[in-house]
């Protein structure tokens, strides 16, 4: 076991020529290990196989996507921002995978696992003169029973699971995840010095960099030092997994957020921890309209005729709603229109394009005369738009052609809302309408909360927090809006006013403002795979230090990226289903 400190030069390997070498010993290595498992003598290795745990061998859920805004996506996985040190510090989380750990341990957790790994891992096992290790940046003091109850329920023999300590068996200090790991490795290698091949596999780029380097540094001190080493250079092969991303059941994940929510307050009341603020989870309303079922949506876009030679990559569908605003619907016009939930019934009475860029289908209530309301000039549908088009574009079209009888396609609609939650400081007097709006600069700030030294104006921490290496982060790159809401041109409204196309619906309905249901939660048989976007990082990728760091160092803010108007060109605020959150009776305890 090596006896270097690993805070500073002496943890380089190309700064080891020249230094006393350390006695390596397979003693020494087993204190790096969490399981009490006799290693091999040293004679007998030949080959070090080194595994990846999150989303290498084990799919770990991610924060979802669509359930969380951008900004919270990256602050739930930053350590300092909660007290327990928040979703990659948290046990629970982990132990919520699936449907929890007590009925996914008796199955082991079947489908959860990365199964081109596990066979990887069997024939490691199998050979007999392989070493096999399970590494992984999650605190041993935490997740070391978990993590242990995880692979034996997958009939993995690992000779060590080594996961991070406070402090190195020999007292070093680890002040990143990739320390400790090159610190592990560096032992492995050189208490196996008849070993002739070492492989790591791992899912992140950044990581893979960095060992790929290490292992060239290694290999450059035993070349080139003037006095004899104890074993030759080794071959290192570093394999770069393919990742996935999963998510857990959203009302789960909304749960186990609230759950840590409440620790933190919690422990912030008790007057002990002086730079953090209390937090709570609370609704972004992207935009207010008559929601369109998956099956409608189908058929509507079939009314979308693309030019030869566009390729439908090119375009996003998606005809899913008629607006009624681009923002959380105030009360009145809610009421106006029936209330959340308030299904009606509407026909397509013609099709349009502009530019050949943007498509929309103009559409009436039925029976003629329902009461309605829209921002817009008139109803319609955006159908699809050409890549980098805003939806709200479809204002722009003027020729409006009739469509055949068997095109003119009726189809129920339902009053809800788009919508993701956020997490952000708890803010005193604010209303519930208030609450749903993420700029800040609507609402009054707290006057402890200013220049408070963990907080900014976005209720997000600061710079120096984010330099700890100890955070996952999405690499999504999606925040701000576009503050250009607009108003509709007033047809169908004898009052003056020319905020708003409006059909008044004087039906009082539901006041239920929880979020539009949806049973898109799970996608590709299990929970919420689907498009990568970066999702996943390292422990230690949130390096920046600027407002956006829990973003992480690559994050720049595309102000286009966030719902205006109530649409998006670029992300799934506009045509995502958003999971379901009931708000009622038995639902959760978010927002206010």
């Amino acid at each position: 076991m090596s006896a270097l400190q690993l805070n500073g030069s002496a943890s380089s390997a190309g700064n080891m020529a020249g230094r006393k070498l350390a006695s390596y010993t397979v003693t020494g290595l087993k204190r790096w290990s969490c399981v009490a498992r006799e290693l091999p003598p040293i004679p007998q290795v030949k080959a070090l196989h080194v595994y990846d745990f999150d989303n290498t061998l084990f799919m770990s859920p991610l924060p979802n996507s669509k359930l969380w805004t951008i900004p919270t996506t990256g602050f739930l996985q930053t350590q300092e921002s909660f007290v327990n040190g928040g979703w990659w510090h948290d046990p629970h989380i982990l132990e919520a995978t699936g449907q929890g750990i007590e009925k996914e341990e008796p199955r082991g957790w079947d489908g959860w696992w990365n199964e081109q790994i596990v066979d990887l891992v069997d024939l490691s096992i199998k050979q007999t003169d392989a070493l096999t290790i399970l590494m992984t940046g999650r605190g041993e003091a935490n997740f070391a029973d978990l993590i242990k109850r995880i692979v034996k329920s997958k009939n993995l023999a690992f000779d060590m699971i080594c996961l991070k300590p406070q402090v190195g068996p020999n007292n070093q200090t680890l002040p990143s995840t990739m320390k400790y790991k090159q610190a592990v490795l560096r032992d492995l290698v050189y208490t196996y010095k008849d070993a002739e091949e070492i492989k790591v596999y791992e899912d992140r780029p950044k990581h893979t960099r960095a060992f790929r380097e290490y292992f060239e540094d290694i290999n450059k001190e035993l070349l080139n030092s003037p006095k004899p080493l104890p074993r030759k250079p080794i071959t290192a092969e570093v394999v770069q997994v393919a990742d996935t991303v999963t998510t857990l059941d959203p009302t789960a994940e909304t749960a186990e957020v609230q759950r840590m929510i409440n620790a933190h307050n919690t422990a912030i009341s008790s007057g002990s921890l002086a730079l953090l603020i209390p937090l709570e989870i609370k609704r972004t309303v992207f935009f207010t309209g008559y929601l369109i079922s998956q099956v409608d949506t189908t058929r509507l876009l079939t009314l979308v005729k693309l030019p030869s030679g566009m390729s439908k990559n090119e375009v996003k569908f998606l005809a899913n709603n008629i607006m009624i605003t681009p923002r959380p619907c105030p009360a009145s016009i809610l009421e106006k229109v029936g209330g959340i939930g308030r299904k009606s019934t509407w026909q397509v009475t013609g099709i349009g394009n502009y530019e050949s860029r943007i498509w929309a289908a103009r559409v009436t209530p039925i029976p003629p005369g329902t009461p309605y309301h829209t921002d817009n000039s008139y109803p319609i549908v955006v159908l699809a738009v050409f890549k980098g088009i805003r939806p709200h574009e479809a204002s722009r079209i003027q020729n409006w052609q009739p469509v055949s009888t068997d095109k003119q396609y009726m189809f129920q609609a339902e009053v809800g809302e788009k919508v993701q939650l956020r997490v952000e400081a708890e803010m005193e007097g604010e209303g519930e309408y208030e609450s749903l709006f993420h700029n800040k600069n609507f609402k009054r700030q707290r006057g402890d909360q200013q220049d408070h030294p963990a907080f900014e104006r976005d209720g997000y921490r600061r710079t120096g927090p984010y330099n700890n290496e100890e955070n996952r982060r999405p690499n999504n790159n999606a925040r701000g809006g576009n503050s250009n809401r607009g108003g509709g041109r007033g047809a169908h409204n004898n009052n003056n006013n020319n905020n708003a196309s409006t059909s008044y619906h004087h039906h009082r309905g539901g006041a239920h403002r929880g979020p539009v249901r949806s049973n898109n939660h799970r996608t590709n048989n299990r929970g919420g795979r689907g498009g990568r976007s970066g999702g996943y990082k390292s422990l230690d990728d949130v390096q920046n230090t600027s407002r956006y760091a829990n973003q992480g160092s690559s994050y720049q803010p595309n102000y286009d990226d966030v719902p205006s108007q109530g649409f998006s060109s670029n992300t799934d605020g506009y045509n995502a289903s958003f999971p379901a959150l009931d708000g009622g009776d038995g639902g959760l305890p978010y927002g206010k």
